[in-house]
Parts: C-alpha cells; sequence; structure tokens
C-alpha cells in the first residue's frame, strides 16, 4: 500500500481515536479480503506487514501454466527465469509489494479498510455510551415535535419519548431536565439514547446521586415501587446498626428529599423502613399512623388491615394510589376496614359459609323447604326479607321471625 494510503488512513485514525494496533488488523483483514477475490484457497495467500516502515506484502503461491490470466498463475516463461526447472502444475512463492497489485485492488481494500474503521468507530462510541446505560444524565431540551423532547445531553442527542414522560409533566425548549438513561440503540447511522422520566429506576438513582448512605452502599433501597407524579414508595434498610435509613433518605431539615420531590415536580414520596415481617411491613407501608391491626390470611398472600373511620380515607389514598402501591410494595392484596366493616365482613363471611342447618329454629322439615327454593346458607337468610320467606309455602309466621333473628346474630 502507499505511503500516501497510509498516511490517509493515519489521520483517520487520530480523528476516530481509533489504536494503532486495530488499525494494523484492519489493514491486514482489508487487504486479505481484497487480493482473495482474485485468487483460490490453494493460493494461500497471507500478509505480511512491517508497519514501522510502512511496508506491506502479499505473499501467495502462484501456480505455473502456460499462459497467466489471473492473479494466482504465472505464466511457464516467467516462471522458469525464477526457477528453470520449473513445469507446469508447479506452485511458485511470490511476494508482491501491495502497490503493485493494481489500482482495482488497493481501492477495493481501501473501501473495505474504510467501512471497517467505521464499524470500530461505532462499536466504540456505543461502547462508551453503554457506560452511561442506566445512569441519571443533565440536559438541555434542544427540541420538541409531536410530544417528543430532543435532550442535548452533551455527548450527543437523546430522545425523551411520550411513552416515557410523566403525565401532565411539560417543558419547554432550552429547559434542564434530569431523566434517566433507559436504552442504547442503533438505528442506521446513528446511535440513539433514549431517556425516561416515569420509572421507577429514576426515583432510584436520584436517591443515590442525593444520599451518600446509598450511593456507599449503607443503606441500600430494597424495592421501589411508583405511580409516575403521582406517588412513589421506596422501601430502605440500613446495612449498620448506627445508620437510620429513613432518617438518611430525609437528610436534615428534610433537605435530601425534598431536593428529590423538587426534581419531581412535587411527587409524593413515602420513605418506608424495610421489615422482613410481613404484617410489619405493611404496617409501614400503609403508614404506621393510621393502622390499627393487621390480619394475615393463613394460605395466600392477603391481608387485611384495621384503620379508624377518620384514617381510612387517609389509608387507601387518593384514587386508591396509598393502597394499590402498598400492595404492590409489599406483594399482599390489601383491604381496608374499619371495625365494624371488618366485624360484618367476618360475619357476613361465616354466614356465607354455614348451612341453614346450623340456624336455631330450622328444623329438618324447614331446612328442606328453603333448599328446595334455593335458600342454603345463612346468609341467604339474611338477606331476604321476612316478606318473600312469607311466600314459602310451609312456614309459619313465628318461624320466620325466629329464623330472621338468628341469622341477625349469627
Amino acid at each position: 500500500m502507499s505511503a500516501n494510503i497510509m498516511g490517509y488512513l493515519m489521520t483517520i485514525v487520530n480523528l476516530k481515536q481509533i489504536n494503532k494496533e486495530q488499525l494494523e488488523e484492519v489493514i491486514k483483514e482489508g487487504l486479505y479480503q481484497a487480493i482473495n477475490k482474485k485468487l483460490t484457497p490453494e493460493n494461500e495467500l497471507e500478509i505480511d506487514a512491517d508497519f514501522s516502515v510502512n511496508k506491506i506484502y502479499a505473499k501467495f503461491y502462484k501456480f505455473v501454466v502456460d499462459k497467466d490470466y489471473s492473479l494466482g498463475e504465472i505464466s511457464l516463461e516467467e516462471a522458469k527465469r525464477l526457477k528453470p526447472d520449473a513445469k507446469i502444475g508447479d506452485k511458485i512463492l511470490s511476494i508482491v509489494p501491495i502497490y503493485e497489485l493494481g489500482p482495482k485492488i488497493i481501492k477495493s481494500a481501501k473501501d473495505s479498510i474504510l467501512k471497517r474503521l467505521k464499524e470500530l468507530e461505532e462499536k466504540r462510541t456505543i461502547s462508551n455510551y453503554e457506560t452511561r446505560k442506566h445512569q441519571v444524565v443533565s440536559g438541555r431540551i434542544r427540541k420538541v415535535d409531536v410530544g417528543v423532547y430532543y435532550v442535548d445531553i452533551g455527548f450527543t442527542d437523546a430522545i425523551l419519548s411520550s411513552e416515557e414522560q410523566v403525565e401532565d409533566e411539560y417543558f419547554k425548549v432550552d429547559d434542564i431536565i434530569k431523566a434517566y438513561v433507559l436504552n442504547i440503540r442503533k438505528r442506521r447511522n446513528d446511535v440513539v439514547v433514549i431517556l425516561s422520566r416515569k420509572r421507577a429506576e429514576f426515583v432510584k438513582k436520584l436517591f443515590e446521586l442525593e444520599v451518600p448512605e446509598i450511593a456507599s452502599g449503607q443503606v441500600e433501597i430494597v424495592k421501589i415501587v411508583r405511580e409516575p407524579g403521582i406517588r412513589t414508595k421506596v422501601a430502605v434498610k440500613s446495612n449498620s446498626e448506627k445508620i437510620d435509613p429513613v432518617a438518611s433518605c430525609i437528610g436534615e431539615k428534610g433537605i435530601r428529599i425534598e431536593a428529590i420531590k423538587k426534581e419531581l415536580n412535587g411527587e409524593i414520596i413515602d420513605i418506608i423502613k424495610w421489615d422482613d415481617l410481613p404484617d410489619r411491613l405493611i404496617v409501614n407501608a400503609i403508614g404506621e399512623d393510621f393502622v390499627e391491626k393487621v390480619y394475615l390470611a393463613q394460605r395466600g398472600k392477603f391481608a387485611r388491615v384495621i384503620v379508624k373511620e377518620k384514617n381510612k380515607n387517609f389509608a387507601i389514598g387518593k384514587n386508591g394510589k396509598n393502597v394499590k402501591l402498598a400492595a404492590k410494595l409489599t406483594g399482599y392484596k390489601i383491604d381496608i376496614f374499619t371495625e365494624e366493616e371488618f366485624e360484618e365482613k367476618i360475619s357476613e363471611e361465616r354466614r356465607i359459609t354455614s348451612h341453614v342447618t346450623d340456624l336455631d329454629g330450622v328444623t329438618a322439615k324447614v331446612a328442606e323447604i328453603l333448599k328446595s327454593h334455593g335458600y342454603t346458607s345463612v346468609q341467604d337468610i339474611y338477606e331476604a326479607t321476612e316478606e318473600e320467606l312469607g311466600r314459602l309455602e310451609g312456614l309459619g309466621k313465628k318461624t320466620i321471625e325466629k329464623i330472621k333473628e338468628a341469622a341477625k346474630y349469627f
């Protein structure tokens, strides 16, 4: 390869920040591909290069033929000048400086080398971007187009699509925002950085940036659940007996949590102390000030939480968000009751699972009459009116009053 081409390639390498070893490998690979198109495997092509003096040779065997028509052949006449006893079918080793191979091969090699260098540059670029993946970056809104924000994040432009935006959160050109690098994608001839502000991971990274104890591992975020723009619950635990995980996240006079809430435009953030005991975790997730008792089902992940009437709306939260997020955080289906509602619920379940024969005043004959008309459980009697039961043939008024009274207090 000529010195001019080598100089050209070295300029590209310097511009694209590709190391010399990579360049040498790419040049040899490009030359091999370009030359090997003109040869067969039997020619046994090798590229021999001394890049310290920019000397590159192609080494391959030429077959002795009567008249040569291809790069891998040598005429018998020329072969005898090199080897007097040469004959048709022999192989003669040829060492050819690259620049003697002709402009077509040189151009083909150059195109192959440039293509490979471009691939290396793209790979390096993506690799550099990958180090930013799953991190929080700051950037300036450069353009807004059909609900999509194009953000200048310094090393490239990034996209904050409508799917990754928080509802009712709006920005204008030149606003500075923070966002979570969700993904890095190659698209056509470019690399696209995909941002998000709605993922729970975004909030988690904000905590890591704002709370040194989390960044150092002294405090751990065990789980985080979020309704973007509305509420987030962050369950934390301490890996040091000397550190209060909740206080660490809140910061002195609330400075840390307020900084995070400001970035999230006022979104409610609940810091919850993690507990391995499900009932304690549920109390913490709903709000310790609201919960009176927690009843866990013996089977399955179901919990009934008892609260005072005045705290019921707070425990449930606006549009049910508090209890829904608490359920996601704990992994339990959670129902909120006042004491009175809970007692009624228990009574209802008891009535549903109990047969009419369990009621005082229900003889075998009365039970048969009720069953024949579809009244099989105590709950059926509880919900039925005396007028409805009075239309059943064979039931007297006193019997009806007695079984209704029994169902009421069952």
